[in-house]
């Protein structure tokens, strides 16, 4: 599979709230290894949507017969999208790793896709209903798909400007969706003496 142009990598997975110059249109890409847990990892694989086909459902069709002569290996595939998935491809992707217990799927993105919409707040809560972690692109995840879905002629990773700090503000903003809250395990040693239980009553 081809890889990306540098060109289109900056421009299509920057995670600026809106597009650098000259202002293109940004696209849904999605890259895509293979890798099992017993032998080579697959070739790297970048899609587009096509026609009326997102990406994410190509990426599915793609797996699924890549897969239809082997359910007896386990594999991990890490994905990486310029937008997170529509409610139609969560729905699709929640089905397809419901189908294939032997595939641990990993959905990293640069951007959320019409994030302030309750139906698609509703597609990233089922996909980590699903067991399908979602998370936001970091400075990490950008230098991996730069490694390995880039034509980079040899060049480093450029990061952009405030490319930490949108990530940050895009984390927020899932955290927020999911209501992903940190609780405490135990209980604060300075906290007051539990209240008197409630007495017992005996039924003849």
């Amino acid at each position: 599979t081809m890889k990306l142009q540098r060109e289109i990598f900056y421009h299509q997975f920057g995670n600026q709230p809106r597009a650098p110059k000259p202002f293109h249109r940004r696209k849904t890409y999605l890259c895509y290894q293979l890798k099992p847990h017993e032998g080579p990892i697959k070739p790297p694989v970048c899609l587009q949507n096509k026609k009326k086909r997102h990406a994410e459902i190509r990426f599915i069709d793609n797996i699924r017969a890549l897969l239809r002569l082997d359910r007896s290996q386990r594999f991990e595939i890490t994905c990486y999208l310029t937008w997170s998935p529509c409610p139609t491809c969560a729905a699709e992707l929640a089905v397809f790793v419901q189908d294939h217990p032997h595939i641990r799927l990993r959905l990293f993105a640069s951007r959320l896709y019409f994030h302030w919409r309750w139906k698609h707040q509703e597609g990233l809560k089922l996909l980590h209903k699903s067991g399908i972690p979602v998370a936001v692109m970091r400075l990490r995840e950008f230098e991996d798909c730069w490694s390995n879905f880039v034509d980079s002629q040899g060049e480093p990773f450029q990061p952009w400007n405030k490319l930490a700090q949108y990530s940050e503000s895009i984390t927020r903003r899932l955290q927020r969706i999911l209501e992903v809250r940190s609780c405490p395990r135990h209980k604060d040693p300075a906290s007051p003496r539990p209240a008197t239980p409630l007495p017992s009553f005996n039924v003849p």
